[in-house]
C-alpha cells in the first residue's frame, strides 16, 4: 500500500514539474530557445515515463528540479535582453499555422 501512495506522490510531483518546466520554457523571448526548451522538456519526460525504480525516479526528479531553476533564470534573462521577434512569431503567421 505504501508503494501505491509513493507512486501517486511521485506522479503528482512529476506532473507538477512537467507543467512548471513547460510553463517557464514558453517564457523565453527568443523563438529558438523557447522551442528548444519546450521540445527538450517533452523529450526528457517522454524518455523517462516508463521508469519504475524508485531510486532512479528520485534522481530524475532532482535533475528536473535543477533544470527548472535553470530555465527560470535563463528565461528571465532572455526577457531582459530580448531582441526583435522573428517572422515566424508574428501574429499573422501564427494564424496561418493554426489553419493548416
Amino acid at each position: 500500500m505504501s508503494s501505491a501512495l509513493s507512486t501517486a506522490a511521485h506522479r503528482s510531483q512529476v506532473l507538477g514539474l512537467y507543467r512548471s518546466l513547460l510553463h517557464h520554457s514558453s517564457k523565453f523571448a527568443a523563438y529558438n530557445f523557447r522551442d528548444y526548451a519546450v521540445r527538450r522538456t517533452r523529450d526528457a519526460f517522454h524518455a523517462a515515463k516508463n521508469e519504475t525504480d524508485p531510486e532512479k525516479i528520485q534522481v530524475l526528479i532532482h535533475k528536473a528540479q535543477q533544470q527548472l531553476e535553470v530555465v527560470k533564470r535563463q528565461s528571465l534573462i532572455s526577457r531582459l535582453y530580448s531582441g526583435q521577434k522573428l517572422v515566424v512569431e508574428t501574429p499573422n503567421h501564427q494564424k496561418i499555422l493554426r489553419k493548416h
